[in-house]
């Protein structure tokens, strides 16, 4: 297997020169493919018109006139698949990329309206608009010239709302949402943005036939001064005999689950069935497919009997019944009540979807020397008790080797990982008091968990972890979200495979390295208990797959052993734990610790499809009480796919550590992944993401440019690995940063990353050797093979490539 076989860097250059340059040629040609009568547009102008207006305004010139942005990557694209003979095909288009903006007479005219339009919406009712067209060698200039004259104030607001009921309701919300005002300039969509507040308010309020020509406009602009005059009117029903606005009620619902996944076949055994149903609370429940408990699909209807119609609840009841993820349909009507109670009675339709399924994921990882697989099943129940619970099983496998020359990839085998694990989510929290409206903002989960994970480090250590819990997620608003688990227990046990038998030839380097503890080798084989609990809050993750500007937040905190410890001393057990005197329970050492870690990244919107992003991610782990260091999988690392991307996860740090003071080359292969940890890291990561082209191969070409820098350290002073304590004067000494460039191919339901990261400045080595920039640029021929003799079987790379699937972050 190549394909991570690094290229020298003269290569890569020449491979990145030829292909810019295949592109811009093919970009800038686009003439030479149309016929002698076109043109094609390379620049649109609008003329005269304000700067708050100009980028509105631009966006009515038809796309298809309007010049490619940017490096034109989309045209030339388009040009590499789409041409042949010199000319642009006619058939068996392609879909990639975007056609160059043939110049159409028509599409000018339309253009230069609706510029015109669009001016006098916004209160410039004299505005007139002009094109001109300049054509030199096939290549046209576009200029829309506009005489906007004076722009239209709003002199006076009147209302005519003759319902007294309705006129009340609409000025005691009016403050919360009018953009409205006098001496405002005149602006259409500021009208149509209150027209379409004043029917939600309505529909929200009883008002169940309110609907939205009922609210309409007369602008009187025949004033001198340029001023206009509005009236708001909201009309009477004209079928009403009390010519009023009747506000309903709700009324008896009927939920009615279809049979099958086909829907409601027959509809005529429908009224039958439900003649014979009992009305409890206000609900009828009907379930066809006999396949669904009463209460938790009941529990999700917030469409309550003798509460005001609200079209909120609705929507509400939409969106939740759609989240227990049991329904592939939800449909939901009215029927008005048969007396003149003014009631409506939601009736609602409900198709399940397939209930069980079962996905076999594969993938393989390989990064820098090292290849492997994961290959796992997991089973899926969406409705396991009857009431909208998921169960899940995953069995789930893997290896990691280390890759050697023209050896057989599996060759050396440094890893295996084997995990099994079952979990039960309830879709309500499953607490011991009530919780009025719950779901209200989001559904709320309750998570019963088990897993067990058994892993082998070749000549190292085995590890086995079970792990028990209970956790709780609800959502405060859409955009804070919290997840506690009070109850979190783990049980590890291990063993050390590092051979000290004499007859080792690295048995005195093995006895040094256990009797140093080197970076808590002692934690791979100890046996131990944790009891804990965790929380996390985070702000603001419903936004991160749009291009807006916010700022993300997502913090957390796990603890554990303060409860035990509590008990220990509370028996009057005194303990040491420097001297390997440990509290036990069933006996077993404890483990006390906390473990905060933070993640906030400021999301900036710089236009259509660009955006910066600026991150930083810290987290520290501090043993105390009954331990003396966090546990093996507590720790951090730097360096992978969503971090420091310059550097392969596992192979950063701590601080300036250097791993040629591992003293043979087969120690540096048995700990490699397990000596570049930290109980402390610090991480921050600058992106700029742009689109490249919107059409490629059914999905979306983006690119990315970043630099990451951050490190990890440990708290404490180790023998073996100097320099890796955190020390705030030597902060900046121990910083890594790195750059690059990455590519985003989004097909809508997954994006598919890949990062070139480049190594800028190497904290494992000294002074102004650690700009290993410089090397790289003169060529690093020397500085690599010298490093490569120093460490082997590690190698040097200046680059690291990454691949994934999502955003890294």
């Amino acid at each position: 297997m190549k394909a991570y076989k690094y290229n020298s860097r003269q290569q890569v250059q020449i491979t990145a020169i030829l292909l810019f340059i295949l592109v811009f040629v093919a970009g800038c040609s686009s003439t030479k493919y149309i016929e002698d009568y076109q043109s094609i547009v390379k620049k649109v102008e609008i003329d005269s018109v304000g700067k708050a207006f100009e980028e509105q305004a631009y966006n009515y010139v038809q796309k298809d006139i309007r010049p490619a942005g940017g490096l034109g990557i989309n045209v030339a694209i388009y040009n590499m698949f789409n041409t042949k003979n010199g000319k642009y095909k006619t058939s068996n288009i392609k879909p990639l990329g975007s056609p160059p903006p043939i110049l159409d007479s028509t599409l000018v005219e339309i253009s230069r309206t609706q510029i015109e339009k669009y001016l006098k919406s916004k209160g410039f009712f004299k505005a007139k608009v002009k094109s001109q067209i300049d054509i030199k060698n096939k290549k046209a200039s576009l200029k829309f010239i506009a005489e906007p004259g004076p722009a239209f104030m709003v002199n006076k607001l009147s209302y005519q709302i003759p319902d007294t009921s309705v006129k009340k309701l609409y000025f005691s919300h009016k403050v919360l949402f009018t953009h409205l005002r006098e001496g405002m300039q005149y602006d259409e969509d500021s009208l149509v943005y209150e027209r379409e507040q004043i029917y939600q308010v309505m529909r929200q309020n009883g008002y169940f036939d309110f609907v939205r020509p009922y609210v309409r406009y007369e602008p009187d602009s025949g004033l001198n001064s340029s001023k206009v005059n509005i009236k708001l009117i909201i009309d009477n029903p004209i079928d009403s005999l009390v010519k009023k606005h009747k506000i309903y009620t709700i009324g008896e619902t009927n939920i009615i689950i279809a049979p099958n996944s086909d829907g409601f076949t027959d509809l005529d055994k429908l009224g039958d069935s439900l003649k014979v149903k009992r009305t409890i609370r206000g609900i009828k429940f009907t379930d066809l497919s006999k396949r669904f408990r009463r209460n938790p699909i009941v529990r999700y209807d917030f469409l309550r009997e003798g509460e005001i119609f609200d079209v909120s609840k609705e929507q509400l009841t939409y969106d939740r019944l759609y989240q227990l993820n049991v329904f592939k349909n939800v449909k939901i009507d009215y029927t008005k009540a048969k007396d003149s109670s003014n009631k409506v009675e939601p009736v609602l339709l409900l198709t399940p979807q397939k209930r069980r399924s079962n996905r076999i994921e594969g993938e393989i990882p390989f990064n820098g020397g090292t290849v492997g697989f994961n290959l796992s099943n997991t089973y899926t129940d969406n409705n396991f008790l009857k009431g909208a619970e998921r169960f899940q099983f995953q069995i789930k496998g893997g290896l990691q080797s280390r890759t050697n020359g023209g050896k057989s990839i599996f060759s050396d085998i440094y890893q295996r990982d084997f995990s099994v694990s079952a979990s039960l989510s309830v879709p309500r929290l499953m607490v011991p008091f009530g919780i009025p409206m719950m779901g209200k903002n989001g559904m709320p989960y309750t998570t019963i968990s088990t897993s067990y994970l058994y892993a082998l480090q070749k000549d190292v250590a085995v590890r086995r972890i079970f792990i028990n819990s209970i956790s709780y997620d609800w959502v405060e608003t859409k955009s804070k979200l919290h997840s506690l688990t009070p109850l979190n227990f783990e049980y590890r046990f291990g063993n050390v495979l590092i051979d000290t038998n004499s007859s080792n030839p690295n048995a005195q380097v093995n006895k040094k390295l256990l009797a140093n503890n080197f970076y808590n080798i002692f934690l791979l084989g100890r046996k131990d208990f944790t009891l804990g609990v965790k929380y996390t809050y985070s702000l603001n993750a419903d936004k991160l797959l749009s291009n807006r500007s916010f700022v993300y937040f997502r913090g957390g905190i796990d603890m554990a052993g303060n409860l035990l410890q509590l008990a220990t001393r509370a028996l009057g057990n005194k303990h040491d734990p420097a001297k390997g005197d440990f509290g036990t329970v069933l006996g077993l050492p404890f483990n006390q610790y906390v473990r905060p870690e933070i993640d906030v990244r400021w999301y900036k919107n710089i236009g259509v499809d660009k955006q910066f992003v600026a991150r930083i991610n810290a987290g520290v782990g501090y043993a105390y009480g009954n331990s003396t260091s966090i546990p093996f999988e507590k720790m951090f690392y730097a360096g992978g796919s969503s971090g420091i991307r310059a550097w392969q996860a596992r192979t950063l740090g701590p601080g300036n550590y250097n791993r040629a003071i591992l003293q043979t080359p087969e120690l540096r292969s048995a700990l490699f992944g397990l000596d570049q940890l930290g109980e402390m890291r610090i991480e921050s990561n600058f992106e700029y993401r742009t689109m490249l082209t919107n059409k490629f191969f059914g999905g979306k070409l983006k690119g990315a440019v970043f630099v990451d820098m951050g490190n990890i350290w440990n708290l404490t002073d180790d023998e073996l690995q100097s320099g890796a304590k955190f020390k705030l004067k030597d902060f900046g000494k121990q910083l890594a940063i790195g750059t690059g460039v990455g590519l985003r191919y989004d097909v809508q339901f997954f994006v598919f990353r890949f990062d070139l990261g480049l190594k800028v400045k190497d904290p494992q080595f000294e002074g102004s050797e650690q700009w290993v920039i410089g090397k790289f640029l003169r060529g690093g021929g020397d500085f690599k093979a010298q490093y490569n003799i120093a460490h082997s079987p590690d190698r040097y790379r200046f680059m690291q490539y990454n691949f994934g699937i999502g955003m890294p972050f």
